[in-house]
């Protein structure tokens, strides 16, 4: 008997949480139980899996639903049973073996499927048959679930994926199932969102905070380069400005002058309309700066400045300073007749100029104006030579007065328009 026992038994006795493997003849009775050499007085025809094996002689493994042992540990089991037949195909009996069901959670235990997860083991008729963790949820085991829609989902498709509401403890899931072969036999993981975003959602903090962070020095970078270029152009405008502004009157200086006159002398080529220039300049300068010194010319070359541009209107004209009390004006597209009003107001203008205190003599100005009507062979430094000869007229013939000339008549020039 205990040679028997050994051959029969010798393996399964090491094999971990296992319950007992028993031998049934075709009537149910025990022919041999691992648990014990002597057979106990047992019979088992009463039990689903021995009268299935019975009936179905093509049934192969057949896997129980869980049941409580009766003796032994006590806990729950599975029975794992196959059918015994002989040589002409006849019902012998069968080989049933129970196994403790607290094997698969200690399989479990094992994965890692974060802090607010499980994974369950169910059959293909609804039962639970393990999970982890089981705290508190001890009592669910061996119950039958097979009514709940989630269940039902896992045994009807077998393998898959979706996400539900959980009818365990009613959060949403995601929930991954396979079945194990060909085995009546399911496990189900059931992962948290949050734990199935959690990792994604770090990550996103992470690449979102550092991809602010570069935005924003970016956006700090590109502020200081705007600032910087602002900087630049504003000191850039302003040397501009003072590269073409007299620093005593404020007008155009002699490079801005030249740079305009010939802009609008080709201008005027391309239109074909006549140009018109002032040459203004202050009478006895000389002599005014020598009773009132230097601080009182410089005043007196800054109000004629102001009298001078206070006179011309339009953006195209442009006052200058030509150099010393001399002051030119340049009039686009005015023809003589023009000018010699424009001229005649700036000349009253200045002698209407409130004199010094201690000198009763007012300043006056003597104006040269010529016009010229553009043709090819001609340049502006004609202009500004016929101008400077009308000037001339003018400071010879008394001063306080306006010479005018055009250089369509070079022969007849200068003489008196007013």
């Amino acid at each position: 008997p205990q040679l028997r026992q050994q051959l029969l038994f010798d393996r399964f006795t090491a094999a971990p949480y296992k319950g007992n493997l028993l031998l049934l003849d075709q009537k149910g009775d025990v022919l041999a139980d691992s648990l014990s050499i002597a057979s106990r007085p047992d019979n088992f025809a009463h039990r689903e899996h021995f009268r299935a094996h019975q009936a179905n002689p093509g049934l192969g493994l057949l896997i129980s639903d869980p049941f409580k042992l009766r003796s032994g540990y006590g806990d729950w089991c599975i029975t794992v049973s196959r059918r015994m037949s002989s040589s002409d195909g006849k019902f012998i009996g069968i080989a049933s073996a129970a196994m403790r069901l607290i094997y698969f959670s200690k399989l479990f235990q094992s994965l890692d499927i974060g802090s607010n997860s499980y994974v369950n083991l169910i059959n293909t008729n609804g039962y639970l048959l393990a999970r982890q963790p089981d705290v508190g949820n001890e009592a669910l085991i061996g119950k039958d679930f097979s009514q709940r829609e989630n269940i039902r989902r896992f045994i009807k498709e077998g393998n898959g994926t979706f996400i539900s509401v959980s009818s365990f403890d009613h959060q949403e899931r995601l929930f991954t199932f396979s079945k194990v072969g060909d085995l009546p036999l399911i496990v189900v993981i059931g992962q948290s969102m949050e734990e199935v975003y959690g990792t994604w959602l770090r990550g996103t903090w992470l690449v979102g905070g550092a991809t602010g962070v570069l935005c924003l020095g970016i956006f700090w970078l590109t502020f200081l380069l705007c600032r910087e270029l602002r900087l630049r152009r504003c000191a850039e405008q302003g040397l501009a400005q003072l590269a073409s502004t007299d620093g005593l009157t404020g007008l155009a200086n002699r490079r801005q002058l030249d740079k305009v006159l010939n802009a609008e002398w080709m201008r005027g080529l391309r239109s074909g309309k006549t140009m018109s220039l002032l040459m203004i300049d202050v009478d006895h300068f000389k002599a005014f700066n020598d009773r009132h010194g230097h601080f009182g010319g410089d005043e007196t070359l800054r109000h004629v400045a102001a009298a001078i541009l206070a006179n011309i209107r339009r953006p195209t004209d442009l006052a200058a300073r030509y150099g010393g009390e001399e002051f030119s004006v340049i009039l686009a597209e005015t023809p003589l007749a023009g000018a010699v009003l424009i001229a005649e107001k700036i000349r009253a203008a200045v002698e209407a100029l409130p004199t010094f205190s201690t000198d009763e003599q007012g300043v006056t100005v003597s104006i040269g104006v010529a016009s010229q009507d553009h043709v090819s062979t001609s340049d502006p430094d004609l202009l500004i030579s016929i101008a400077d000869a009308a000037l001339y007229q003018a400071k010879r013939n008394g001063r306080n007065r306006i010479e005018c000339a055009s250089a369509c008549n070079t022969a007849a020039l200068p003489h008196v328009c007013l």
